[in-house]
């Protein structure tokens, strides 16, 4: 098997259904790790096309020790892609069924909680400003670098200032070592949204489709970073042989993504409106579907459901899509959230298989620029509940 660790970062931001959403969202073949300072043992779960196949953790295997390790609440995890071949598969059920029986089992108290626990701004002296404590932004990992869309290689020393908010910039960079902390500033001070390493992508979809652009926030090199310059030409080449539907669904999670960054730092300062729609009904018809949706008509608003109540995440327009992607999750509907429309409201269902196989025939690079967002739009989503005081069940 290989060792080539392709997505990493720590289970007190991303929880383990979260990990297993994105693996399964992206249709990964691999191994999984996890690692924590309150087991000796260490968990290791293969999955196959998304789904888990087998899993060790000490003396139990197979879906027992999927379950054990659903009780986590803290500690590390990386994936590597890789042959599986001589695993046994002895787990049958879906990474979906797996994950919906496990939070289940968790809230009926069946399976044992390990760790410090989730982190909630409320719980006081240890956090840091803003409510953010210290150790909740980990650094995250992405796949490794496709070298054939790099144009040229940049290194940037500890502390230097990557890209300022405020200024103009086309610039598109994945980075091939260190750490950046993606900073915003506010009436209240600056936040810190995100923190990334290896194999994440500095920049949106805008930077390749849009020309020069208004930076939306800071990049800071947290120690020596070097950087890959990605060809934005050939990147806008690749999209424009794209299909309508998706070019659109790219352009929808940026604008998912860019939503949930203004929710969060609204929250920061406490500017968030928590209030639901009231002039919108919630569409029985969208909750729990397997379908994906485009919006034809009318608005969508994506209801979050929080431990300490629901929370209006975003309003989606026309040519927005929501529902179960075929290629990606991150937290959202149809398992974490519903969906509330307005009248008169029309959506038509996109064809998952035909996205699914577009998807898989992307290059090396454009899949993990699509996986990066699906990443950024979870993690922040995380970050969102965090600073409300609220946890995703």
């Amino acid at each position: 098997m290989s060792n080539n660790i392709v997505f990493s970062g720590s289970l007190i931001f991303l929880t383990l259904a979260d990990v297993f959403q994105l693996l399964g969202g992206n249709n990964c073949t691999g191994t999984l790790t996890l690692r924590s300072q309150y087991s000796v043992d260490k968990g290791v779960v293969h999955f196959v096309d998304g789904n888990p196949i087998n899993a060790f953790l000490g003396n139990q295997k197979g879906l027992d020790a999927v379950y054990t390790l659903f009780g986590w609440t803290d500690g590390t995890y990386d994936f590597s892609e890789g042959d599986l071949t001589g695993i046994e598969p002895v787990i049958k059920k879906s990474m979906m069924e797996i994950v919906l029986d496990a939070l289940r089992l968790v809230d009926d108290g069946r399976i044992t909680l390990v760790g410090s626990g989730p982190l909630h701004p409320e719980e006081g002296e240890e956090a840091g400003a803003g409510g953010l404590k210290e150790d909740f932004l980990q650094p995250i990992k992405g796949p490794n670098v496709d070298y054939r869309y790099v144009r040229i290689e940049e290194n940037y020393s500890a502390g230097a200032t990557i890209v300022k908010e405020g200024n103009h910039g086309k610039w598109l960079w994945v980075i091939a070592d260190g750490t950046v902390k993606i900073i915003k500033e506010t009436p209240k001070g600056a936040i810190t949204l995100a923190r990334l390493g290896e194999g994440c992508f500095i920049g949106t979809i805008r930077s390749f489709l849009f020309g020069t652009y208004e930076r939306s926030a800071t990049v800071i090199a947290e120690d020596d970073v070097q950087l890959c310059l990605l060809d934005a030409e050939a990147l806008n080449q690749e999209y424009a042989s794209l299909s309508e539907d998706f070019k659109k669904i790219l352009l929808s999670l940026d604008n998912r993504f860019r939503m949930i960054n203004i929710n969060a730092v609204q929250s920061y300062v406490g500017e968030y409106t928590r209030e639901l729609p009231q002039d919108k009904v919630v569409e029985s018809q969208f909750h729990n579907n397997t379908e994906f949706y485009i919006i034809r008509e009318g608005t969508a608003d994506i209801i979050g459901k929080g431990l300490k109540g629901d929370v209006n995440l975003m309003t989606l327009g026309t040519d927005d899509v929501f529902g179960k992607i075929p290629f990606m999750a991150f937290g959202h509907e149809p398992l974490y959230a519903s969906v509330m429309t307005s009248s008169p409201f029309q959506a038509d269902v996109l064809d998952s298989a035909a996205l699914q196989k577009e998807y898989d025939n992307l290059s090396h690079t454009f899949r993990n620029f699509v996986f990066s967002t699906a990443t950024n739009i979870s993690m922040t989503t995380k970050l969102f509940y965090h600073l409300l005081g609220n946890t995703q069940p």
